[in-house]
């Protein structure tokens, strides 16, 4: 063949490199971004149960939240109508009653009543002036401070553990049977023992 002929005539090893960008040339129909993409039936699938079991999370994480705040401002407008205590005040006399000897070091008790160091220290002055709780110390541990239930913190306790008692169980116990609230227990258990997060 003569070079003018080699010259007009068309590469064959560029014919491939033109079908593969040229769909025309290529004899094939140009493919949508969905089709290139593709996902198999099986993956598909679990891409749509992932999403929904992270939307139905989502949908129970926020109810917790919602039924949480809800019920925490019942009890406690009924604490402050019928005995003048705020929640967090009757958690700390809660935890306090619960305690060995009616007293706990500062900082456990911070963390069962779920308050800060700073905002039970606060707290913790308020029930002192009103003679519910001292503070003291104890001669077999000297790490820290305690506060100590007195009687009359007991006694105000008990006053508003009727009402406590009352609005819980309206609001929330009896709106379920026993084995919702024993699987709710359990529940929440798994997720923030009883001894801490």
């Amino acid at each position: 063949m003569s070079p003018a002929a080699r010259a007009g005539a068309p590469s064959r090893a560029a014919a491939p490199d033109a079908a593969m960008f040229d769909p025309e040339g290529s004899g094939l129909d140009s493919m949508s971004t969905a089709t290139a993409l593709k996902i198999p039936a099986r993956e598909e699938g679990a891409l749509i149960a992932a999403g929904a079991r992270i939307e139905l999370g989502e949908r129970a994480w926020r109810g917790l939240l919602r039924t949480h705040a809800c019920l925490s401002k019942r009890v406690e407008a009924e604490l402050e109508r019928a005995h003048g205590l705020p929640m967090s005040s009757y958690e700390v006399l809660h935890h306090l009653a619960q305690a060995s000897r009616g007293h706990m070091r500062m900082r456990d008790l911070a963390d069962q009543a779920q308050l800060s160091r700073s905002g039970l220290t606060r707290l913790v002055d308020r029930l002192e002036r009103d003679g519910l709780l001292d503070r003291c110390s104890c001669h077999h541990d000297a790490r820290g401070a305690y506060a100590c239930l007195t009687d009359t913190g007991r006694e105000r306790l008990e006053e508003a553990r009727g009402t406590q008692v009352r609005v819980v169980r309206e609001h929330f116990i009896s709106r379920f049977s026993e084995d919702e609230l024993r699987a709710m227990a359990d529940m929440w258990e798994r997720l923030a023992p009883c001894n801490g997060c």
